[in-house]
């Protein structure tokens, strides 16, 4: 009997297994793994109630199931040259003439008709959305102009047989028929009145209502850009002109996000007399195509990015940084389930990656999207079963 005890002891032990080792440039990042003795293993278990949560010490654990669910994605760091940019604001220029706004043409509920969102592309005359004035106070004007249209018809219908047999005068036979052609003038105008078209032909840059919001008439619905080709115009200090040969590109934030995107377009070259909107200040231009993400008259967060590269660095995409109470933090996966948190000071940035000042070394394998899935597991506050970690 103690010799099969001995060896399910061993079976137990061998099953306790908790994160594996992990080996990284980074001594600090080393860990080592202790199994639990039987009572903490079983306490554990009638605690264990989720998938993701934070050992003893700084480690971090999150199911690779948990991790696949939420997007959690890493990349392994290496220094690499990245362009060196200058900080700037942008305004997005439109050809005079080319915008619209598509208003309601009545009071009531917005129905926007189908693929009607920005970026999408609208032919002349194309509806973008009808307006349902039912319910509304004063009713549906089109269904009160077909009533009078009705009415109208049925007088001059009884009048007509009438006037055949000289009955009635011609002055009450004309002015019925005059009534009816009112009438109907009046419901044709009326009957696209729920209606709202775009006026041109060109790219949706803005939705301004909500599907199924009650609106006022003449209210907005959305803005339509005819320009295929948008223009930039960033404004550069004054002592930043001998750079501004190198730039080739820029990047933006999109408004009322946290989104960075390059804009796929080309610098324009302006003549000396182009003078910035401030005095002290060099206007800068870049043309890009119009998809919608961008609306002309946007005031933009912008990078201007220097031709060539810069010295190696270490950086990380933007969404790699967790920022808490004004310090920044950076997760690194230390092996299949297991992550560790590292503050980390950061310098430049394009917009779209920033600079690892100190707290990196190179080859950790850090969280580059899903963050906050590793946030959460790391304020659970649970002790997984099977994972004790001692440094």
């Amino acid at each position: 009997m103690k010799h099969i005890a001995d060896i399910m002891l061993g079976a137990s032990l061998l099953l306790l297994t908790s994160c594996h080792s992990h080996s990284s440039a980074d001594d600090e990042l080393r860990h080592h793994h202790h199994h639990h003795n039987h009572a903490h293993a079983g306490h554990a278990a009638e605690n264990h109630t989720d998938d993701s949560e934070k050992t003893d010490g700084d480690e971090i654990v999150l199911a690779p199931e948990m991790a696949g669910r939420f997007g959690v994605a890493t990349d392994t760091v290496r220094p690499a040259p990245m362009a060196v940019t200058i900080r700037a604001t942008g305004t997005v220029l439109d050809a005079p003439g080319g915008s619209a706004v598509v208003s309601a043409p009545a009071a009531g509920m917005v129905r926007f008709a189908a693929g009607v969102a920005p970026g999408a592309r609208l032919r002349a005359g194309a509806l973008v959305a009808t307006i349902d004035s039912r319910g509304v106070v004063g009713g549906d004007a089109g269904a009160a102009a077909k009533a009078a249209l009705d009415a109208a018809q049925r007088e001059l219908a009884r009048l007509e047989p009438l006037h055949a047999e000289r009955l009635v005068t011609d002055d009450v036979y004309n002015a019925a028929l005059a009534a009816c052609e009112s009438a109907r003038a009046a419901y044709s105008s009326r009957a696209d009145g729920g209606r709202a078209a775009t006026p041109i032909a060109g790219t949706i840059i803005s939705v301004d209502v909500a599907q199924g919001q009650y609106v006022e008439a003449g209210a907005p619905l959305a803005a339509v850009s005819a320009a295929e080709r948008l223009v930039l115009r960033v404004d550069v200090a004054e002592r930043m002109r001998s750079r501004l040969a190198a730039v080739d590109g820029v990047n933006v934030r999109v408004p009322g996000t946290e989104q960075v995107v390059a804009l796929k377009g080309r610098r324009v070259v302006s003549g000396p007399a182009v003078s910035a909107s401030m005095p002290g200040y060099v206007p800068v231009y870049f043309e890009f195509d119009n998809d919608g993400t961008i609306a002309p008259g946007a005031v933009v967060d912008a990078w201007l990015t220097e031709a060539g590269s810069g010295a190696p660095v270490i950086s990380l995409p933007r969404t790699a940084i967790a920022e808490q109470q004004g310090s920044h933090f950076v997760y690194v996966r230390l092996d299949e389930d297991c992550y560790r948190k590292l503050p980390v000071r950061l310098g430049a940035s394009d917009g779209v990656r920033v600079v690892v000042v100190s707290g990196l070394q190179g080859g950790e394998n850090v969280v580059t999207s899903g963050v906050t899935a590793v946030r959460l597991a790391e304020t659970s506050g649970v002790v997984p079963e099977g994972h004790s970690h001692n440094h």
